[in-house]
């Protein structure tokens, strides 16, 4: 099976051609290298992998591109962190909106010519359920609350709709995932973003769980957290959420269906803080400062994840304390090359 995967030098896309290349696809990747510039992936000298610079906004790229692939795993997308879709509020709704009508215009387009597509799987986001009051969140919940405030969250409900659309009207079929909160290793500074201050650093936009890594590594005393630390997140480890897109992507029950893919462990920013602690200073006590947080720091994320393993026979099985043993090391070397 041949499989072009957009945006696949994103932090979740590396794992994605990595997992479908396991799986023995043959694999296009489409990235135009803004986010980290160049990279050198270890799969790049798989004779299954073919790489194209190129914009996710060329209608006509995309076509050329999907003239022979089975499948599209529409990944391209400006993403960040929080303090990233605060800053870049208006650049990411615009440009990601452009790369989703691109992304279906072109498929629409291929489907109709009868070639040997057949699905697009779009990779949405767990912010859709911003506005959620009733946990955990059920596929579906996204159509029953009031729509997300934050641009991002907005945009992501909006790929949501692309694809539903796109069935009908044209009847191209789709699958819709939603990853929760990824953790893993590969995300590094990005091209162009600007620093925030977090008591005595800079640190460039990103995540939680690589942003405390970095304060905790770089000697930061007191710690300086976002909020009360009272926030739930499900830390999911960015293999285990490959392994859910591709079942996502290969599985016939899929069509036209959503899935939320996630680890069922609940875990509040103060226990991560505690852990990512012990992990690093084990010996020595910590300190909190709490800053103030961001409007759209969503108190609770909360997933319902019994869908995706009842269809897709999906369980993210990767836990908190394993994850941070390989992203720790890797931020540690991060840092002492100066690529975080």
């Amino acid at each position: 099976m041949k499989v072009l995967v957009t945006g696949s030098a994103g932090f979740i896309g590396g794992y994605v051609v990595r997992e479908l290349l396991d799986y023995g696809h043959q694999v296009v990747g489409l990235d135009n290298l803004s986010k980290y510039g160049e990279l050198v992936q270890t799969f790049e000298s798989d004779a299954n992998f073919t790489f194209m610079n190129g914009d996710a906004r060329d209608t006509n790229l995309l076509i050329d591109l999907m003239k022979d692939v089975d499948h599209v795993i529409a990944g391209a997308a400006l993403i960040g962190g929080i303090s990233y879709f605060h800053t870049f509020s208006y650049d990411l709704l615009a440009t990601n909106e452009r790369i989703m009508a691109a992304t279906c215009d072109a498929a629409i387009a291929t489907f109709q010519k009868g070639l040997p597509l057949k699905k697009v799987t779009y990779i949405s986001s767990s912010m859709v359920f911003e506005n959620a009051e009733m946990w955990p969140s059920f596929e579906g919940q996204e159509r029953e609350i009031a729509p997300p405030r934050s641009s991002y969250g907005f945009q992501k409900l909006a790929v949501e709709y692309f694809a539903r659309a796109a069935w009908d009207q044209y009847g191209l079929p789709y699958t819709i995932v939603r990853p929760f909160n990824c953790v893993g290793i590969g995300e590094q500074r990005s091209i162009g973003n600007t620093e925030i201050k977090s008591g005595n650093l800079n640190l460039a936009m990103s995540h939680v769980v690589p942003d405390l890594i970095q304060k905790i590594l770089r000697g930061q005393n007191p710690l300086h957290i976002l909020g009360d630390g009272s926030q739930v997140r499900h830390y999911t480890y960015g293999g285990d959420l490959a392994h859910g897109i591709v079942l996502a992507m290969e599985s016939a029950a899929a069509i036209n269906e959503d899935f939320n893919l996630s680890t069922d462990q609940s875990t509040t920013v103060s226990e991560l803080v505690e852990l990512i602690w012990t992990k690093i200073n084990s010996n020595s006590q910590i300190n909190l400062v709490n800053d103030p947080g961001y409007e759209h720091d969503i108190a609770k994320r909360i997933p319902s994840t019994e869908k995706a393993k009842k269809i897709l026979g999906f369980e993210a099985k990767t836990s908190l304390s394993e994850m941070l043993d390989i992203v720790i090391p890797w931020i540690k070397e991060a840092i002492a090359q100066q690529k975080i």
